[in-house]
């Protein structure tokens, strides 16, 4: 439990709105924990960085929820396929969790940046990519490969996070041969899950701040409702341009931090 610490008023107005943005650009697309946790850790400076973790997973699990709700109603998904997703999301990354502490986020940080531009350049030249109207291809290996991807995708999650979304919908999409509204619809139920099972772990080490996550977790909601209806407007054009614009903002991100 975590306590002992004052927050004013200007200080809750600065968090509740950055959350609040962070929730529509984690429903959009992902990477809503780049705003939510360096906010918490400059608003806050005391804030031990796994509570900063686990508070911010708290925050993400209400509005990524939302946003899963409001897009699996307009997006048809077979719940017995998702539910194995989900189980594996929840698991997967629980584990991460449980061992982010021990790994070197200064090792991992140039593969991610690596992985992204190749995302980037992948989706930039291939502008039909995504954009299928066909409900995409089931069974045989490809849901084997997809649910490996998946684990590993949410086993990253829980060490680390940043574009957890964005690799999620590239798997569904590219695998499944299916369109980015189908694969973010999916992408936001397991990302929920990645979310919840990082959490549980990080409130049995006792580093979630229960009143701030759940005040920030109702800003979160507010945004991931309107940025899956953002999503639901723009459709699969919109969803690519948000794609992109995630991996130059990211990577650029990331770079800053490690080069920096």
């Amino acid at each position: 439990m975590i306590v002992g610490m004052e927050i004013d008023v200007a200080q809750w107005v600065i968090l509740f709105f950055g959350t609040a943005a962070a929730g529509w650009i984690d429903a959009v697309i992902g990477g809503g924990g780049l705003i939510l946790i360096p906010m918490l850790l400059a608003v806050l400076p005391g804030l031990a960085p796994a509570a900063a973790l686990g508070t911010s997973k708290l925050a993400a699990v209400t509005g990524t929820g939302s946003a899963a709700v409001t897009l699996a109603r307009k997006v048809d998904l077979d719940k017995a396929e998702m539910t194995r997703f989900l189980l594996i999301a929840l698991v997967c990354s629980g584990l991460g969790a449980s061992v982010a502490s021990s790994l070197d986020k200064d090792v991992m940080r140039p593969i991610i940046i690596v992985l992204m531009v190749a995302v980037g350049i992948f989706v930039a030249f291939k502008p039909d990519f995504g954009s299928s109207d066909s409900a995409g291809t089931r069974g045989g290996w490809r849901t084997v490969v997809v649910l490996v991807l998946s684990g590993i995708i949410s086993f990253y999650d829980g060490i680390f996070g940043p574009g957890t979304g964005m690799f999620l919908i590239m798997a569904f999409t590219s695998i499944f041969a299916q369109n980015f509204l189908t694969s973010a619809a999916m992408a936001k139920v397991v990302n929920t899950a990645t979310n919840l099972g990082a959490l549980v772990v990080f409130i049995i080490g006792g580093h979630v701040w229960w009143t701030l996550g759940l005040v920030l977790g109702v800003a979160n909601i507010a945004g991931a409702l309107l940025g899956a209806r953002t999503v639901l407007g723009g459709g699969a054009k919109f969803i690519r341009y948000a794609l992109l614009t995630l991996v130059v903002v990211m990577s650029c991100y990331l770079g800053w931090q490690q080069w920096g």
